[in-house]
């Protein structure tokens, strides 16, 4: 950095760039990935536990969460389904990082309201194209969202049952499912609603997501909301 440059402008500009916490009781994990956010421009926050975590998101909220699966104490499931559970911190990406890389710990993850996840050892290079792309889906998701509010656009409205099944050849089951994921549902809580078994709420999200050529939930409901947007 240019030794010229204010102090309050580079704190500034980290955080433009995005605010990342990192939580992991290794020190030396918490010092590699540190090191690697920051040099890149990411304004880096720390945690050693899950306790320390959910405090450390109450004083500052971060723009994305790269927790360690397996903790003492309050590991890392239970504390991404804390962080899911609070309204005001459920939409941050977390992003699990584990050694335990078979089906079962990871669809745990994903249970848990993970996103992703970075298996170990850490390859930063792999992490940072990761957290790069999580955050210009949540940016695009939070900017959707933004301009439907403005708008008073819903899923629930004819017109947009229509431009989504016209635009995306999506059935009006997939647009009931993809109404219900952009309200934050599970899909055993569509499943309830709509009468159907989770497993068949699964089939027809991974209809839409073929359509709307995205591989995640987030990115389904950007590009739901940015057609309607699009519409108005």
């Amino acid at each position: 950095m240019n030794a010229l440059t204010n102090p309050s402008e580079q704190h500034s500009s980290a955080a433009e760039r995005g605010v990342i916490l990192i939580v992991d009781d290794t020190p030396d994990n918490l010092a590699l990935l540190s090191d690697a956010l920051d040099e890149v421009g990411y304004m880096v926050l720390v945690a050693l536990d899950g306790l320390s975590a959910l405090s450390r998101i109450q004083r500052r909220r971060p723009d994305l969460i790269l927790l360690d699966a397996m903790m003492p104490g309050l590991d890392g499931f239970e504390t991404c389904q804390r962080i899911k559970a609070d309204a005001a911190t459920a939409d941050i990406p977390v992003l699990f990082m584990t050694a335990l890389t078979d089906s079962e710990h990871v669809v745990k993850g994903f249970a848990a309201g993970g996103i992703d996840y970075v298996t170990k050892p850490i390859n930063t290079e792999e992490v940072l194209a990761r957290v790069a792309s999580h955050l210009r889906t949540a940016r695009i998701l939070q900017t959707a969202r933004a301009a439907s509010q403005a708008q008073p656009l819903t899923l629930n409205d004819e017109p947009a049952y229509a431009t989504l099944s016209a635009r995306f050849q999506l059935t009006e089951r997939e647009v009931e499912v993809l109404r219900w994921v952009a309200c934050g549902k599970t899909n055993r809580d569509i499943g309830d609603i709509l009468g159907l078994s989770p497993r068949t709420v699964n089939k027809h999200l991974e209809h839409v997501y073929i359509k709307l050529g995205v591989e995640t939930r987030t990115a389904a409901t950007s590009v739901a909301l940015a057609a309607m947007s699009e519409r108005a």
